[in-house]
């Protein structure tokens, strides 16, 4: 798909830049932000607000700083060498290093695709009573179908309406409820990790900074892109994916923390227990009244299908990163990225016998694999044989070494707490 994009940077054409021209720059990012605001979130984001009320906040702001701090990190890489993650990765390092990382990092695509699927179908069973099973198939041929068929502009537009319906489902969420603005701010920023609150702290950070979108952003970055070769016009567009990429995850910032608020004030605070979706729903329609549970079914709905389109793109663009080529929905290795991250997934969720529990491991599982995707990034964006003149300052490096660490060290706590 976007190697023809790339074919257009030898033509010396300049795109002109002004106040308005930003807006055309608004979509690789939302396409993002839609994988931070996936099914596992959502079950992340309710065990966490039920179990901890307000408490594990802080971890959606923490989380969404590195978000931003990553992405935008990525994001350069594609537009100042014209390579995503995956295709960087293979010319840049070792055989053995390439395979080793993108061979986790397409497990890890498997395991977002699982969550994303399994929402999806679990969001048809609250709405239509289908057996997820049967659910799970059908939002499966539904994104092959999206995939396979419609160009990468037509399915940002989709993606964008998609994270608009989401966003303003919950806000008519928060508008039944009362909440206590004040221990919510307070949250937000001081940290506390309650007693058996580590898995969940481990869900919730993989479940925003996720594996699968580094790959995925630098890769839908280059649909923006023009000249590889005028230092002007790759300027703008650094300049312009910034807004993109911070206004995006802030989006999914006040989203992730309203699914959270939302489940600290009406189950939290009534002493419930959350061990499934079904059961948020049907909770939240004697406590908010009836709407309020098809709001939130419609919603999961949403959220799976848009999550699962960008799973499965970034299953190919990694795939595909590995001959070294560039994701494209015409070539046979992104259509097979494509199709051995969703059918996978989906044989995974005929054997699955805890719905609930299986949406939050998977985003477990993304957060141990994460540390290799932040050290192979942060490798290749301080090269200044990978990028040039744009490789990263030495506060940028130490920056994102500190982040890597920082996750690193949450893995390490998760391995203590199973023993």
């Amino acid at each position: 798909m976007f190697s023809f994009l790339k074919k257009l940077d030898n033509k010396n054409h300049k795109p002109t830049f002004g106040a308005l021209k930003i807006l055309k720059y608004i979509g690789p990012g939302l396409l993002v932000t839609v994988g931070f605001i996936d099914p596992g979130n959502w079950a992340s984001n309710i065990a966490a607000g039920a179990e901890f009320g307000f408490t594990l906040l802080w971890m959606v702001t923490l989380s969404t700083i590195m978000l931003i701090i990553l992405q935008h990190n990525v994001a350069h890489l594609g537009i100042a060498t014209g390579l995503c993650l995956s295709e960087a990765a293979t010319k840049h390092t070792k055989p053995w290093v390439s395979r080793s990382i993108l061979g986790t990092a397409m497990l890890a695509s498997v395991s977002t695709s699982l969550a994303e699927i399994l929402g999806g179908a679990i969001a048809l069973q609250m709405l239509f009573g289908i057996p997820i099973p049967a659910g799970a198939i059908l939002v499966v041929i539904f994104v092959g179908v999206m995939l396979f068929t419609n160009s990468y502009a037509l399915i940002e537009k989709i993606i964008i309406a998609f994270v608009s319906i989401i966003g303003l489902s919950f806000l008519y969420e928060l508008s039944l409820v009362e909440i206590d603005w004040v221990q919510a701010g307070i949250a937000w920023v001081v940290p506390s990790i309650p007693q058996g609150s580590i898995l969940i702290i481990m869900s919730v950070l993989g479940a925003v900074v996720m594996p699968h979108n580094l790959f995925l952003h630098s890769e839908i970055i280059q649909s923006r892109q023009w000249n590889l070769e005028d230092d002007v016009v790759i300027k703008k567009q650094l300049d312009y994916e910034f807004v993109d990429t911070l206004v995006s995850m802030l989006i999914g910032w006040a989203i992730n923390s309203s699914m959270i608020i939302l489940a600290a004030t009406t189950f939290f605070s009534n002493g419930v227990k959350v061990d499934e979706l079904q059961q948020a729903q049907s909770m939240l329609g004697p406590l908010l009244g009836n709407n309020a549970g098809v709001v939130f079914a419609i919603a999961l709905l949403f959220a799976g299908i848009a999550s699962t389109i960008t799973s499965g793109m970034a299953g190919g663009s990694i795939f595909s990163g590995l001959f070294s080529e560039p994701y494209d929905i015409n070539d046979n290795h992104s259509r097979l990225g494509i199709a051995l991250s969703l059918i996978t997934a989906l044989l995974l969720i005929f054997v699955i016998g805890n719905p609930f529990r299986a949406l939050i491991i998977s985003q477990m599982v993304l957060s141990i694999q994460l540390p290799f995707t932040i050290f192979l990034q942060i490798y290749l964006t301080s090269s200044e044989k990978v990028m040039g003149k744009y490789a990263n300052s030495k506060f940028t490096t130490g920056l994102m070494l500190v982040i890597g660490s920082i996750v690193t060290f949450l893995n390490i706590l998760l391995f203590i707490s199973f023993f």
